[in-house]
């Protein structure tokens, strides 16, 4: 693949905007099934798949731009410490099922265009429960990190995922963040991480996370297993591993919009990582 093409700002948010609208998604149906069988524990969760686009002058050395996935990782005080993920987090269907008309009907410059138009074609209670996550991740990211919804522009929506050690799902959003801002961290979030889109398309930016779990599980499971991961080294020269759900999020963004199967285990680099219960309490007097 030339990753020329992947500084050509337009180009690249239509073509985002016209694959994601023929993405089939599962919003409307798995909220149906799991609320009509009454399975109180499970829990939804919209997030945002950011990209920015870093103008020439910003940009890495011999590029006219670039564009770059905003991710948070997360703070010590919460599950999941020091992962890499979307920002967004829990639906408050009261809450967001009142703010969600706001967005979706393009009074807002958040929902418009193309991609509006696109995602009213879908059946009924699909756009309604893509607009809700939608609303419940830009309300979230405001949380988080002091986002402004205003500034962020939908580009369409990516199938659920199940997390395997929580019992919830996650609903992916693509948002365009339309100008540069200032990132407020709550205490959740320990900062943003910027991952250049092209990186993902280099097999030496891949990896693996050797997990070796002590979490109790709801069923058998093995002990270590092997996730591919990608390795970013940051400024500062520390090297931030995106792996787990939010990696599967960002690798079916890369093979729906480009037709590309990235180069998984591209690398010998193992990263090793251990799990213990603070991982999903996030309880950070244990180890």
């Amino acid at each position: 693949m030339d990753l020329s093409i992947l500084s050509e700002k337009e180009k690249i948010l239509d073509l985002i905007v016209e694959k994601l609208a023929r993405t089939p998604v599962d919003y409307a149906e798995k909220m149906k099934a799991y609320h009509g069988e009454g399975e109180d524990d499970w829990r939804a969760a919209g997030v945002l798949v950011l990209l920015f686009y870093r103008k020439a002058g910003t940009a890495q050395a011999g590029h006219q731009g670039e564009f770059v996935f905003q991710l948070i990782k997360r703070s010590v005080s919460v599950p999941q410490p020091g992962d890499l993920s979307c920002p967004g987090g829990m639906l408050h269907l009261f809450v967001d099922s009142l703010l969600s008309p706001l967005v979706s009907t393009g009074l807002l410059p958040i929902m418009r265009g193309k991609s509006l138009a696109y995602a009213r074609q879908r059946p009924s209670d699909t756009f309604r429960a893509l607009s809700l996550f939608f609303t419940n991740a830009l309300r979230e990211s405001w949380e988080e990190i002091r986002l402004n919804p205003l500034n962020v522009r939908f580009l369409g929506p990516l199938p659920s995922t199940d997390l395997i050690v929580f019992r919830r799902s996650i609903f992916p959003l693509v948002g365009f963040v339309k100008d540069e801002w200032v990132c407020r961290p709550n205490w959740e979030v320990e900062k943003v991480v910027e991952i250049p889109l092209r990186n993902f398309f280099l097999a030496e930016n891949y990896g693996t996370v050797a997990v070796e779990t002590f979490i109790p599980m709801r069923g058998p499971i093995e002990r270590i297993r092997d996730f591919p991961c990608l390795i970013h080294p940051d400024r500062t020269g520390v090297s931030e591993i995106l792996w787990g759900a939010t990696m599967n999020i960002l690798l079916n963004f890369i093979r729906t919009v480009f037709d590309f199967e990235p180069p998984l285990y591209g690398s010998d680099r193992v990263i090793k990582k251990s799990l213990f219960e603070n991982y999903i309490t996030g309880d950070t007097r244990r180890a």
